[in-house]
This record gives C-alpha cells, sequence and structure tokens, in this order.
C-alpha cells in the first residue's frame, strides 16, 4: 500500500462520497438494484439505482427504524388502535384495543409485513399518519437518502411514496447499525400473546434470504401489483456485512444471493489506515516543539485485490498548539484516497502531551544566554 503523508498547515475543504464509479457489468433481472458494504456505504454494485420507484413493505424498514428512534421504551404496552384493524394487504390481525408491547407490533411489522402493525406504530409514535410519514422522511435524510418520498408506513401503493434502490439501500444500512433494528430483522420466528386466545400468535420471518444464504442475518420482502418484487437483504462474512437491493425483481432471493456470493468473493474489508502510525503537529512555548496526533481507532473500507495499492493517506492540520497540550485534543484530519478519489476524512486527536516550561526551566534558559566562555 502506498502511504502518501503530506503534513499541511490548511485544510483542503474536498466534498466527496463513499460511493466510487462502478463501471463492473451486474447480472440482474431488477429494474434497479444496488449492493453495499454497511460500515463505509461504498457502492460495490449497482444498475439504474437512482430510478424512482414504488418499493412495497420494504418502505417498513424506515417505519420500523423510526418507530425504534422515536419510542423511549418499546417494552410499553399499548392498544391496538381500531384505525389499524383491517388494513388492505399482509396483517397478523389485530384486533382493537387489544394490548401488546411497542417490541411485539415491530416483529409482526417486519417479520410478518403486518400492515396492521404499521398502522398501529404509526398512531402510536404520533397519533396520525402524515405526521409519522414526515418523521419517516427525517430518517431518511438523516441515512443520506435524497430522492424518497413516504406517505405511509406500510408501502401500499400510492404515486407521492417512492424511493430508490440507493435511497433504501442507505437506509437500510443505518437501520442495521441500530443493534435492536438488527435484532429483528435477523429473528426467524416469534411469539406474542394473542388476545382472548389460551396460545401465543406465531409470526414467520418472510425473508428467504434468512435460510438459504450463508451468512444471512436480513432485512425486509416488500410485493405489491405496482411495485413487483421487492428485496432487501442482509448478509455477513468474515467481518464485513453487505446490503443488497432489488426493485421489481422477479428472482429476487436468487438476484440477491448471487449478487452478494459475488461481493464476498471479489472484497474485503481492509486496513486502510493504522492507528499506530503518527503525525506531528507544531507546539509553540513548549518543552517539545511537536506533539503526536492520530486516529482514535485503524480504520478499514472493502476492496478488491489490487486495490489496497492505490490507497493514498493524506494528513492535514491547521493548528499550531502553543503549550501546553493535553491528551485527545483535535488536531486536524486525514483523507483516505482511492487513486483520485476521496473515500473518506477521519479527525486526527493528540495522543500525548507537551508541557509549558516551568518557572525554574525559564530560569535555567536566562542563566544559559548570560554564560560567556
Amino acid at each position: 500500500m502506498k502511504i502518501l503523508i503530506c503534513c499541511v498547515m490548511s485544510v483542503i475543504t474536498i466534498f466527496a462520497s463513499a460511493f466510487l464509479p462502478s463501471s463492473q457489468p451486474v447480472n440482474t433481472s431488477a429494474q434497479s438494484m444496488l449492493l453495499l458494504e454497511n460500515i463505509t456505504n461504498r457502492v460495490l454494485y449497482e444498475h439504474n439505482a437512482d430510478k424512482r420507484l414504488p418499493m412495497a413493505s420494504t418502505t417498513k424498514i424506515a417505519t420500523a427504524i423510526t418507530v425504534i428512534e422515536n419510542c423511549d421504551d418499546l417494552e410499553r404496552v399499548v392498544k391496538v388502535p381500531a384505525k389499524a384493524v383491517g388494513v388492505e394487504g399482509s396483517s397478523i390481525y389485530l384486533e382493537a384495543d387489544e394490548e401488546l408491547k411497542i417490541i411485539d407490533l415491530l416483529y409482526g411489522l417486519m417479520l410478518q409485513s403486518g400492515n396492521d402493525c404499521a398502522v398501529a406504530l404509526a398512531l402510536t409514535v404520533s397519533g396520525d399518519i402524515q405526521k409519522f410519514a414526515e418523521l419517516m422522511n427525517q430518517t431518511a435524510k438523516r441515512a443520506g437518502a435524497a430522492n424518497s418520498n413516504f406517505v405511509n408506513p406500510h408501502g401500499l401503493h400510492d404515486d407521492n411514496h417512492y424511493t430508490t434502490a440507493r435511497d433504501l439501500a442507505l437506509i437500510a444500512s443505518y437501520a442495521m447499525k441500530n443493534p435492536v433494528f438488527e435484532k429483528i430483522v435477523g429473528t426467524k420466528r416469534y411469539t406474542m400473546p394473542w388476545k382472548g386466545r389460551d396460545y401465543d400468535r406465531v409470526v414467520l420471518n418472510k425473508n428467504k434470504i434468512l435460510n438459504t444464504f450463508d451468512g444471512g442475518d436480513g432485512v425486509k420482502t416488500g410485493f405489491t401489483k405496482k411495485a413487483g418484487r421487492c428485496l432487501v437483504s442482509s448478509a455477513k462474512r468474515n467481518g464485513m456485512r453487505v446490503i443488497c437491493v432489488v426493485l421489481n425483481c422477479g428472482p429476487m432471493f436468487e438476484d440477491c444471493g448471487a449478487l452478494m456470493e459475488r461481493a464476498f468473493k471479489e472484497y474485503s474489508l481492509r486496513k486502510v489506515c493504522d492507528k499506530n502510525i503518527t503525525y506531528e503537529v507544531p507546539v509553540k512555548e513548549g518543552k517539545a516543539s511537536v506533539v503526536k496526533c492520530a486516529p482514535l481507532n485503524d480504520l478499514y473500507y472493502p476492496l478488491k485485490d489490487g486495490e489496497e495499492e492505490n490507497i493514498n493517506v493524506v494528513a492535514h492540520t491547521d493548528i499550531e498548539f502553543t503549550a501546553p497540550t493535553r491528551i485527545g485534543q483535535e488536531a486536524g484530519k486525514i483523507e483516505v484516497l482511492l487513486e483520485n478519489h476521496l473515500l473518506f476524512e477521519e479527525k486526527l486527536f493528540t495522543i500525548n502531551s507537551v508541557d509549558a516550561p516551568s518557572y525554574l526551566d525559564r530560569l535555567d534558559s536566562v542563566i544559559e544566554g548570560w554564560h560567556v566562555e
């Protein structure tokens, strides 16, 4: 790996994306698809990824993470609103005033794709479907989605309800970083109380990726006549998780499986910056003339064989400290580039301290200045 270290006194502002251009051909039946790595969001494969399309029940990825982020207590018991009963499409057959925990409704939402759960959760959080949709759109923006609009929590067709494969992958990637969401979508079977019955309600996960793909751990299926078959899938191997989105794709499980298998063969997470490699920042009026700094952690990025040789790490510091300095002070940043593409930036922090000279140190310096041979 080529490491280029350039310590400069002014920060060069570069706006870049983790999405490197991909010229690799993609074999897919999907109208639109995108596959990315979950930690860095590097796009590994894409096809027609910015086309706005309906996404059916994959909508519920945004629904679930919005609920999780806006509820202080997922164990809280709530009553099912009458408006949630009998919603069109898939259902777990909720009854009005049935009492369930919010977490139970989330499992019903994500495993069995309950549209009744979606409405119940939206009304529980916001009291109104439109207000909850506004929260979903805020969630999407936090995830980096720029071409999506949500008007309902379930994904039943509406001309103003749409996303792109790129946006949906970003939303899923954002959601999978939440441990509660990650646990829910990786669950194959869940039981909850069932009002008026002496046995539990059992919900089973419709996502076959969990059973058919090595490392499969999420995330959501979807289907309407307008959207076609849609799938957001996730799998993790050797510390690397990939997320694949296919929209309007007949063989959705097969396509996602083949693309994720290809990704694991062609890419792996590789260290691109070592936290033990340090950089120096000038210090004025200190016992030492420089202070050392480094990133807080080792940094990794998904790379193919051969790409590692084209990684450059560039350090920028716009600070000249005046002693004393302390450990943990921000001291600029590093940029990690693949050829000419900025992958990401990371802050640098001081890892040692530099004291200012004491009174005695200053006195000794003065005395030395008086010395005449």
